[in-house]
């Protein structure tokens, strides 16, 4: 089990590394009045990275989004996704998968704040043929603390020379996307 207060240590030590301008952390109001917006709270430990590492410009590939603002956000993207998947036949996004970072051609990283272990889901349109989502999201981590490692060790498929390795876990099907893209739609 990894310790929590030591992953989030090790996480700004990167992120300070990655970025001598990280933006300023969220403080708790910054924190509430997202929650609020999102209608639910954060997974604990992704609140504790925007509160005691940065609001967001560090992590892996295009590096973790603001909370919020006026640019790309948590809450923004957040909602304009969920506000386009209530009502329709064939929601696209669900309920409680906050996207935490964009890897580029409508690809996002997200975490499930609904689960205990704050799994980390990736969203890939391009299978995309009609229908039903749910053949577009993928589980990248059982874990955002495991996410988070293997980031860190730099052993991630969205390392630029994962191709090269025999040893990268590639992201799988969601199991779940369906039931849980029908239940939130």
């Amino acid at each position: 089990m990894t310790d929590i207060d030591d992953l989030v240590q090790r996480v700004a030590v990167r992120a300070a590394a990655d970025n001598e301008d990280l933006p300023t952390p969220a403080d708790d109001a910054r924190i509430a009045r997202a929650e609020a917006q999102l209608g639910f709270a954060l997974h604990p430990l992704l609140a504790r990275l925007y509160r005691e590492v940065a609001d967001g410009g560090f992590g892996p590939g295009y590096r973790l989004l603001p909370l919020s603002g006026p640019d790309a956000s948590v809450v923004g993207e957040y909602l304009t996704r969920r506000e386009a998947s209530v009502g329709v036949e064939h929601p696209e996004w669900p309920a409680g998968v906050v996207p935490v970072l964009t890897w580029g051609c409508g690809m996002y990283a997200g975490v499930d704040c609904l689960v205990e272990d704050g799994q980390v889901l990736l969203f890939e349109p391009n299978p995309y043929g009609g229908g039903s989502w749910e053949q577009c999201w993928f589980l990248d981590s059982a874990c955002l603390a495991e996410w988070l490692e293997t980031w860190l060790a730099g052993t991630g498929w969205f390392e630029e020379d994962a191709y090269e390795r025999d040893d990268v876990a590639e992201p799988e099907l969601w199991e779940q996307a369906g039931s849980r893209l029908s239940a939130g739609g």
